[in-house]
């Protein structure tokens, strides 16, 4: 009678272990796409068995086990950090390319080229007022060919500073909802691991990985510290520490919640890719701009110098003015000039075509670091070309590494719907046994009591 009642005890336990592992796979499917969620494991264990000493064995639930791969999730936020660098460089870059493409008509290479051209036609009848009249023509719209180059610059970074504190912004909200759920495990910390607060903070730290780089550390307390790069903590305990962008001096500054500035410690993410457009890409392609513009002005302005205008005087206002300080490719104007103002011959040749022959010769010296106007011009757009191919192709690269680290961490953690049904049937399986066993134990027990003679 002893044994049956053991038997009976031991199966209905079993049932309630059963029945904990149902609810753990139903957990799983239900949150197979939930973000950041990790395939959860009922452990199983089996208990002493041994009848000489009393040991009625049976099975025991031991603690539900997240499958999550702390290697694993670094690889995909190591892959998301840099896929971000490369994907936000393209995106900006992209749209800068258009104010430096060589095949435009209306760009810099071809309104310069037009220009010296209508300094070529004018040599052919240099008294000819149209052919006078079109030489400023072209000259207001080669300056302001340069104008429009040099402000897609500026267009580009001010969109890269809004988006700058859009990022900005949204590392400071990750950080407070990362403090956030550090409280709540602090709070809850008796209970143990919770799957659902778990899965929503390593999808809160996936989605910083796209903005910045850091490091993670787990504490004692369940807590996750996190630290911008590597030493600024942004988030410690159920404390966040805001960041923001400085935009005070040309270069942009990422400045910590005590003012410091933290810009070197940016690598990585879509912020980097923005500072690294904003500081240092933008940057130089402003100057090669403005030494092209400026070299041009003056070459220009030097060559009509050494001439004489129609009505035989020494020009005394040059054809283009900029302002140096500015720059000389945003601030590049045409004087108001006259016609008969243009110095198409050359002073021991009154009427004559022999400046507007020096300014049409132009276009092939070697005057600009050694060399011409449209060889400058053309290491400048294939540059920002490069620069583009480059992110776009790196962009590419970063997509598959991180497809890869993703499907690794699937493999590892994720939840397959397949093998969780096939669990499902498992645990049915062994509860319909458990439960037809405890029938059977029920019958038995009766049996035996009724063959028991009342006393």
């Amino acid at each position: 009678m002893g044994n049956l009642l053991t038997s009976l005890y031991n199966t209905s336990n079993a049932l309630g272990v059963f029945n904990q592992a149902l609810e753990t796979t139903e957990n799983n499917v239900v949150n197979a796409n939930t973000p950041g969620y990790a395939k959860q494991v009922q452990a199983l264990s089996a208990l002493p068995f041994d009848p000489s000493v009393g040991l009625p064995g049976g099975v025991a639930a031991g603690p539900v086990v997240s499958t999550r791969n702390a290697f694993a999730e670094q690889s995909v936020r190591t892959q998301q950090t840099q896929l971000g660098l490369q994907q936000q460089i393209s995106t900006d870059l992209g749209a800068l390319q258009n104010y430096f493409d060589l095949s435009s008509t209306t760009g810099i290479s071809s309104q310069m080229d037009a220009l010296f051209s209508s300094f070529s036609q004018l040599s052919i009848n240099p008294n000819d007022a149209t052919s006078r009249q079109a030489v400023l023509n072209q000259a207001q719209q080669t300056a302001a060919a340069f104008n429009q180059a040099a402000g897609g610059v500026g267009t580009v970074s001010d969109n890269v500073n809004d988006e700058t504190d859009g990022v900005v912004n949204s590392i400071n909200q990750l950080a407070q909802q990362i403090a956030n759920i550090n409280t709540e495990r602090t709070q809850n910390a008796a209970s143990g691991m919770d799957a659902g607060v778990d899965a929503s903070l390593n999808a809160n730290l996936e989605q910083l990985s796209q903005y910045c780089n850091f490091t993670a550390l787990q504490q004692p307390d369940g807590t996750v510290s996190v630290y911008l790069g590597s030493q600024t903590p942004i988030v410690y305990g159920d404390q966040a520490n805001a960041i923001q962008a400085d935009y005070s001096t040309p270069q942009t500054r990422i400045l910590d919640s005590d003012g410091n500035d933290i810009t070197g410690e940016i690598s990585g993410g879509t912020l980097a890719g923005m500072l690294q457009v904003k500081n240092t890409m933008l940057p130089s392609y402003m100057t090669q701009l403005n030494t092209l513009a400026s070299n041009f002005a003056d070459q220009v302005n030097d060559t009509l110098s050494n001439g004489i205008d129609q009505n035989g005087n020494t020009p005394t206002t040059d054809l283009f003015t900029y302002d140096p300080v500015m720059g000389a490719a945003g601030t590049l104007a045409v004087n108001s000039l006259t016609p008969d103002q243009i110095a198409a011959a050359l002073p021991d040749a009154p009427g004559g075509n022999g400046n507007a022959l020096a300014l049409a010769q132009l276009d092939s010296a070697k005057v600009v670091n050694g060399e011409t106007f449209s060889q400058y011009y053309g290491v400048l757009a294939g540059n920002v070309g490069t620069d583009l191919s480059n992110a776009t192709s790196a962009t590419s690269t970063d997509e598959q590494l991180l497809t890869q680290a993703q499907t690794l961490r699937q493999q590892i953690s994720g939840v397959s719907l397949d093998q969780e049904a096939s669990n499902l049937i498992t645990f049915q399986r062994g509860y319909q046994a458990t439960a037809k066993l405890i029938t059977v134990i029920d019958s038995l027990t009766e049996t035996l009591i009724n063959i028991i003679p009342e006393s």
